[in-house]
């Protein structure tokens, strides 16, 4: 199966069986509760709020939300909410993490904790998910806002857990582009080497339920015609589901870029831990944020 759009991710979301429990850190910020509660009202998630309570009633007052503040587990600063957030978690109490108004660092550091975190030996990387008008389904771009110059193994890792993520969707072997300036392995060129590395451990069985395609340029991934021209058979060429970036600076400027040139819509969250996590930006826009946690939702194991 492949979704081409965000519609059909929310509507398979609201066809689950159960709705997901997010744990809300440090809730007490509008733009978060607001998507929070659109993703409520749209029958896609159970909410657990965390923070400073007064100020949670306030904003939900403000957004007309009728929410039993009985509910709300109030925290006395940032540290105490990702502390419990990340105890929720580990009792069971819910199923993934939302990122309020608090410090990223103040909520990973919970998370990585070692006695008590949410690490499970894999990295941490991060994951968005676009819907651009140009292209016929959704696709991936990983990773643009965790691991900043991964090695050969941390790529490894960063496509095992974009992997999981569409298996979770639905996918049964979801297309992967390795991302490179050129289509040929240039021992110059470390990217282009890491490709062909991890091709071959997809070829091998090391790298499960997906096909890898690498070093493939740009255009070879998603123009069939260019790549006719070239020579290059892929499966990947044209339908690729996931693309892989050399670096965080790649990920990052291609993410953004395809946002602000071809209108995308995105969804991010944090991957690699025991659950998933939604980290936008304090510039996201609701949307983004309701998006996110749909897409958490949905690779909820």
């Amino acid at each position: 199966m492949e979704l081409k759009n965000f519609k059909e991710l929310i509507a398979k979301v609201q066809n689950n069986d159960t709705k997901k429990r997010v744990a809300v850190a440090a809730a007490h910020d509008e733009h978060t509760l607001e998507a929070v509660f659109k993703a409520v009202n749209d029958k896609l998630v159970e909410p657990v709020l965390i923070g400073d309570k007064e100020k949670i009633v306030k904003i939900l007052d403000n957004l007309s939300v009728n929410f039993d503040e009985n509910e709300i587990i109030h925290t006395s600063d940032d540290t105490e909410a990702a502390e419990k957030t990340v105890e929720l978690i580990n009792e069971g109490k819910a199923d993934f993490i939302m990122k309020g108004k608090l410090q990223t660092a103040d909520l990973l550091k919970a998370v990585v904790n070692k006695e008590k975190g949410l690490r499970t030996g894999s990295v941490m990387s991060h994951v968005a998910i676009l819907e651009i008008p140009a292209y016929h389904k959704l696709i991936a771009v990983t990773d643009g806002g965790m691991m900043m110059y991964p090695d050969l193994e941390e790529k490894k890792q960063i496509i095992e857990n974009v992997v999981n993520v569409f298996l979770a969707m639905g996918y049964e072997s979801p297309k992967v582009a390795v991302l490179t300036a050129v289509e040929t392995v240039n021992p110059k060129m470390p990217e282009a080497v890491d490709a062909d590395n991890l091709k071959k451990m997809n070829q091998n069985g090391e790298i499960k339920n997906c096909i890898v395609e690498g070093p493939i340029s740009v255009d070879l991934t998603f123009n069939k015609e260019s790549a006719k021209i070239k020579g290059y058979e892929s499966p990947v060429t044209g339908e690729a589901d996931i693309l892989i970036a050399p670096n965080i600076t790649t990920g990052n400027i291609m993410s953004k870029a395809l946002l602000e040139f071809a209108n995308g819509t995105m969804a991010g969250m944090i991957v690699g831990a025991k659950v998933p996590i939604v980290l936008t930006s304090r510039g996201a826009t609701t949307e983004e944020k309701y998006l996110s946690l749909v897409l958490s939702a949905s690779s909820v194991k």
